[in-house]
Formats: structure tokens, C-alpha cells, sequence
């Protein structure tokens, strides 16, 4: 892994926190203070603001464009915007607990569906640094667990959604040679178009309000503004996260989020606060410790593994030495040769 890439990984990790708080708090204002509750709506007005950036920046020529299989990105963007809608649901149909054992349970099934489908393993390491992780934002965040068939359906279709949009979202963009921008710019239209024409019935499902009756003040135009502009660099960057690392640690890092708006609310909006809050995020940030540690190790070790010489299986003189000293065996194992581990 070279230094240039390193940079790259820490740059999107960092874009990706900063502006996903910064959203957090914007859209905290819009909706507790300015009273607009219609998050499926203003996803969808973030998707189509994103697509819009993107399309002025490839006529710039900041990035090029590239063609991918019509089949492939519809469905895709299908997929991701259908798991934006159900996790609203999701919210609006549970208790605040459960909703974040649902967002819990998606790292566990995450690590899951790439173990039986891409046959990708993951270490002891990484499992208990994730345990620690998840038993930390759990002690954090749930409060109550209320359940009802109607919420568990849809925390459960939100959970598959959300993890197979990820796990795609790493795969097209390795197989398919494409760059982070590049699939978000094909994928954003097909998302916007199926928020935007479900947003207002969900929304008005959870709310009891329409969002075409509702008054638009001139500081609930601005912060919709800002909040859009906002979801460019949220978007942009969940993609880079997810095309440079891996959906794990896309959502490991969603928990990081969570810890910082939990510690925002209590240092500056003065939101209520307890020894479990503060015991939990010490737990889940030595978890994302761990988990940051691990991977960095196992990253070296398949590095260094990889630049290891290779003998060729066929040599050009195929004569042998009568007797083989210690210095030759030394040498074969070296390269690999020996069966010796």
C-alpha cells in the first residue's frame, strides 16, 4: 500500500466524518427548530443537487465521465434509494432502540453476506474489535427495544437493502475499473427519481403532514439549501469510503459518527447526558481502536506477503546438486519453494 493511497484512505475517511456531523447538524436545526420533519423528501432534494454538481464538474472536465451497463446502474441506484426509503420507515414505525439495534445488526450482516457470497474472511481480530465496537454504540445509543411486526419487516428489509447497496457499491467499483465520482454521477438520477416520488407519501405517512402545505420561511429555504450542498460532500464521500476501504468499515465509521453527535448534543446543544452515554463511547471508540489497529497489521502482513519472489515452476537448467546444503534449503524456503511453514 503506497503512501499516496494511505493519504487518499485517511482524506476520505476524514471528508466523510466532517461532513456527515456537519449534515447531522444542519438537518437537526431544519427539522427540531425550523419544524421540517420530511427527511425522505430532502434525501431526495440532496440526490438531485449531487447529480446536478456532478454533471456541472464532468462538463469542467473535472472528472470523465464512464459508461456502465444501463442494467447494472439502474438497478443499483434502485437498490440505494430503496434502502434510504425503508430505513425512514424503519424510523418511523419503531421505537428510537430499536431503530439503532437495526442500524447495529447491519455490520453483522454485512460481514456475513461477504463471507457466503465473496468467500471474504475475516480474522479473530477483526470480529472481536467489532463486538467491542457494537457492544459500545449499543451501550450508547439504545434506549428502549419496542417491537412490532411492522417495524421488524422493515428493519429487516432495510437491513438486506443496505447491506447488498454497499457491498455493490464495492464491488462495481473494483470489478468495473470505475472511480467513486464516476458511479455516483450514473446512480444519483435513479435514486433522487425513486425518493422523489416516494418521499412525500412516506413522509406523510410518518408525519401526518404534506411537504407540498408546508410554509417556507425564508430560513427554511436557506438551511435546505445548505443542507443540500452539504449532501454533496456526504454522498460523494460515502462512495469513496466504501470504493477505497470496504462496506465494513464504511459502517464502522457510520458508528464513529454516531459517538461524535452524541457528544456534540451534550457539549453544545446540552442534550441529556449519562454516565452510560459517556461509559459507551469510551467502549465503542476503543472498539474502532482495535478494529483501526487489526486492519492495519493485516494490511502489512497481506502487503508483504504479496512481494515476495516467486521461483519460476520451470527452470532454466532442470540439473539438481548431489547433496543440498543448509544455504539452499535456506534459499528455497525463502522463495517459497518448501512446503515447510
Amino acid at each position: 500500500m503506497t503512501t499516496g493511497f494511505q493519504l487518499g484512505v485517511i482524506g476520505s475517511l476524514a471528508l466523510s466524518v466532517a461532513s456527515s456531523v456537519a449534515i447531522v447538524i444542519c438537518n437537526k436545526a431544519l427539522i427540531s427548530t425550523l419544524g421540517f420533519p420530511f427527511a425522505t423528501t430532502l434525501t431526495s432534494w440532496h440526490l438531485m443537487v449531487t447529480f446536478c454538481t456532478l454533471y456541472v464538474a464532468q462538463r469542467m472536465r473535472f472528472f470523465e465521465p464512464k459508461a456502465i451497463d444501463g442494467h447494472t446502474v439502474v438497478l443499483f441506484g434502485l437498490l440505494n434509494g430503496t434502502s434510504i426509503g425503508l430505513l425512514n420507515l424503519s424510523l418511523g414505525f419503531n421505537s428510537i432502540g430499536f431503530y439503532q439495534m437495526t442500524k447495529l445488526a447491519i455490520i453483522p450482516f454485512t460481514v456475513l453476506l461477504e463471507t457466503i457470497f465473496l468467500k471474504k474472511r475475516f480474522s479473530e481480530s477483526i470480529k472481536f474489535s467489532l463486538l467491542v465496537l457494537l457492544l459500545g454504540v449499543a451501550i450508547a445509543s439504545v434506549t428502549d427495544l419496542k417491537l412490532n411486526l411492522l417495524g421488524s419487516i422493515l428493519s429487516g428489509l432495510a437491513i438486506a437493502t443496505t447491506c447488498v447497496g454497499q457491498i455493490l457499491t464495492n464491488t462495481i467499483q473494483r470489478k468495473l475499473k470505475v472511480t467513486s465520482t464516476q458511479l455516483l454521477y450514473q446512480s444519483a438520477p435513479y435514486q433522487a427519481a425513486i425518493l422523489f416520488a416516494t418521499g412525500p407519501f412516506v413522509d406523510q405517512l410518518l408525519t401526518n403532514r404534506s411537504v407540498f402545505a408546508h410554509q417556507y420561511t425564508a430560513p427554511v429555504v436557506g438551511f435546505i439549501i445548505m443542507s443540500c450542498l452539504i449532501a454533496v460532500s456526504v454522498n460523494f464521500s460515502t462512495f469513496l469510503v466504501i470504493g477505497t476501504t470496504s462496506p465494513v468499515t464504511y459502517q464502522v465509521l457510520g458508528h464513529l459518527k454516531t459517538c461524535l453527535v452524541l457528544s456534540f448534543g451534550y457539549t453544545l446543544l446540552h442534550d441529556p447526558f449519562t454516565m452510560r452515554n459517556i461509559l459507551g463511547i469510551l467502549v465503542a471508540i476503543f472498539g474502532m481502536a482495535l478494529y483501526s489497529c487489526f486492519s492495519v497489521m493485516e494490511s502489512k502482513k497481506k502487503s508483504a506477503i504479496e512481494s515476495l519472489p516467486v521461483l519460476s515452476q520451470k527452470p532454466e537448467k532442470e540439473t539438481e546438486p548431489l547433496l543440498e546444503t543448509k544455504d539452499d534449503s535456506d534459499i528455497k524456503k525463502a522463495n517459497g519453494v518448501t512446503h515447510e511453514y
